[in-house]
């Protein structure tokens, strides 16, 4: 059986879904859906990857995207495989967790974002999880209901704006909408063993088929992520510039000396390239990737707790960012 044709661009939308092997559990306990978030989280650091919305089911789950960077493949690839490895080890288990690689649909924002966005947290009732979905915890529902920080993450504004003007009439509006029925033919559409490449007007299809249907067109107009990310080069030059360092001050370390600026150095070729652990370290003269990950993580934990380490590192992210756009 061929691959189901994955057509990838800027700023497109995705509704995106997999299943355990063989229909089989792929959350057993609350640490399971919780890593998997973690995981959703950490690939929408590395590569500006948004959740709009999200329903974690024992057997499957879905997620509502969009992908400013034109990289959906490389996301899911971080989200399943690295959730299955630490599935896996939690449980003792090995060998694939899910039943394939992923089913994923092209939608039309402005027509179905609302209609999967209820569909999506909807599933819970569908499925007999829940009551009422104000009681189902492993859905997006509950952030669309809240102002908590918890929820930042989320990139759920697109899609209250879309209900109200006001912003205090918004999320009355949602869940007005939310507790509606869906979309039947939308339900049917969804519930095919194969799905569609697109979900739209014919016009958006249209659109979509002449612009993005030439492979070489396609390579062309939308690199992946390391092309449109920022050159390693360019990235040191920054850190450097920013620390008032020698470039060889970053590529090297000295024993018993904290180097903040190569530690963030190494933070943002892994958070603004996705750049590999194996290949930080070749760089960075690191021998272990293990090394190279606690690296990442103990800078993670610094900007949590050092107020002017994150402000430092919002700045050179800024500054990174603005050098592309005028390259």
């Amino acid at each position: 059986m061929s691959r189901p044709l994955r057509i990838e661009f800027p700023d497109a939308w995705y509704h995106v879904l997999n299943r355990g092997r063989r229909g089989e559990s792929i959350f057993h306990e609350a640490r399971d859906y919780q890593i998997f978030l973690q995981t959703v989280q950490e690939a929408g650091e590395l590569w500006h990857f948004r959740v709009a919305a999200y329903c974690l089911l024992p057997n499957h789950y879905h997620l509502l995207v969009q992908t400013p960077n034109a990289n959906l493949s490389r996301c899911m690839r971080h989200i399943d495989g690295v959730y299955t490895q630490r599935f896996n080890r939690r449980h003792g288990h090995d060998g694939p967790l899910f039943r394939g690689r992923y089913k994923s649909l092209l939608i039309e924002a402005d027509a179905y974002l609302l209609q999967l966005v209820r569909y999506i947290h909807r599933n819970p009732l569908v499925a007999g999880l829940a009551q009422t979905l104000d009681e189902y915890p492993w859905s997006s529902h509950l952030g669309y209901l809240s102002r908590s920080t918890k929820w930042e993450w989320l990139y759920k504004e697109p899609v209250l704006e879309m209900f109200a003007a006001n912003s205090s009439a918004r999320i009355e509006a949602y869940r007005k909408f939310v507790f509606q029925e869906d979309n039947k033919e939308l339900q049917q559409l969804l519930s095919r063993k194969r799905w569609p490449v697109f979900l739209g007007s014919e016009k958006f299809i249209s659109l979509v088929k002449r612009k993005f249907f030439s492979q070489k067109k396609v390579d062309s107009e939308f690199p992946q992520r390391k092309e449109l990310a920022p050159t390693l080069d360019k990235l040191l030059e920054r850190v450097a510039r920013s620390y008032g360092v020698e470039l060889k001050d970053l590529l090297y370390s000295r024993r018993g000396h904290i180097n903040e600026a190569r530690n963030v150095a190494i933070y943002l070729a892994r958070r603004l390239r996705g750049d590999r652990l194996r290949e930080i370290g070749e760089v960075f003269k690191i021998s272990s990737y293990s090394s190279v990950s606690s690296v990442v993580e103990r800078m993670k934990m610094r900007i949590e707790s050092d107020e002017r380490l994150r402000k430092k590192i919002k700045q050179l992210i800024s500054t990174i960012e603005m050098s592309q756009e005028q390259t």
